[in-house]
């Protein structure tokens, strides 16, 4: 991992190189002691080229250079000896790795993972699946940032509104703010209603978020890729990475947050 993965300077002077196409704005950005974490949809490393490129994943991931990664769409095979593209990806930028799979067909398991250049701790699975729909799950893992426990939470939720519903209510139910300096919401929500009851009840316990577009990479309309964080003034900033490299890799666009976190007296 590169000195400077958690630098701030990233976030004024690189933003171009970058290709940071930023969410409405966010109050609070006083550039001091800056985390930054990304959420990526990699479909399963395969692009709108239809070519499965695990190297373009890499190559992005290296480009934003976020210290924490939380991906959803992983793929692991398991015939024999398990070959996961979470430990590929983590291997590739010098991370460490948590992941869990949600839905399976024959060999391959799809989940969700993080990677982090920090030491993570406790990992839980929180099974979120609706009968009659595909598994769903939710990854929370504690991770130790300067002395500070984050608990982050990477989930990809269902394609029906119903469905997501009932995987909100219970992620809401299992999903605590205690013993955390601060907990970090994230992934592919998949939810089309901007008004619907899935995201009121998101905005009244974390606050209401920016939901820059996100998807299909070559025309975004939709904010289907987002980030909450408890407590909302840790939100720093948030920007949707929209380079060439990232709209061949993906058919979701990478979503870059920026946090502090408060000092204990504030």
């Amino acid at each position: 991992m590169s000195a400077h993965a958690d630098d701030p300077r990233g976030q004024a002077g690189e933003s171009g190189q970058l290709g940071l196409r930023p969410g409405p704005p966010v109050a609070g950005d006083d550039r001091h002691d800056l985390l930054r974490i990304a959420t990526w949809n990699i479909h399963d490393a395969t692009g709108p080229d239809g070519r499965r490129d695990l190297s373009r994943i890499a190559g992005v991931i290296a480009q934003i250079g976020a210290p924490l990664v939380a991906l959803q769409e992983i793929t692991c095979t398991s015939d024999g000896d398990v070959v996961c593209d979470a430990a590929a990806l983590a291997q590739a930028s010098g991370f460490t790795w948590r992941s869990v799979p949600t839905r399976g067909h024959a060999v391959v398991r799809h989940g969700n993972a993080l990677l982090s250049a920090h030491p993570l701790g406790t990992a839980r699975v929180h099974d979120l699946s609706v009968p009659g729909r595909e598994p769903r799950a939710a990854l929370e893992v504690e991770v130790d940032w300067r002395g500070r426990k984050l608990r982050v939470v990477v989930t990809h939720l269902g394609l029906q509104a119903g469905e997501r519903r009932h995987q909100v209510e219970r992620l809401l139910r299992a999903v605590g703010d205690e013993a955390a300096d601060a907990t970090i919401l994230l992934g592919d929500l998949n939810e089309w209603f901007l008004w619907g009851r899935p995201l009121r009840w998101l905005h009244r316990r974390f606050g209401v978020s920016p939901a820059p577009r996100t998807f299909p990479t070559r025309f975004p309309i939709f904010a289907l890729d987002r980030v909450w964080v408890h407590p909302r003034r840790a939100l720093v900033s948030l920007a949707v990475v929209d380079t060439p490299d990232a709209r061949r890799a993906s058919d979701h666009l990478p979503v870059v947050a920026t946090i502090r976190l408060p000092d204990a007296a504030e």
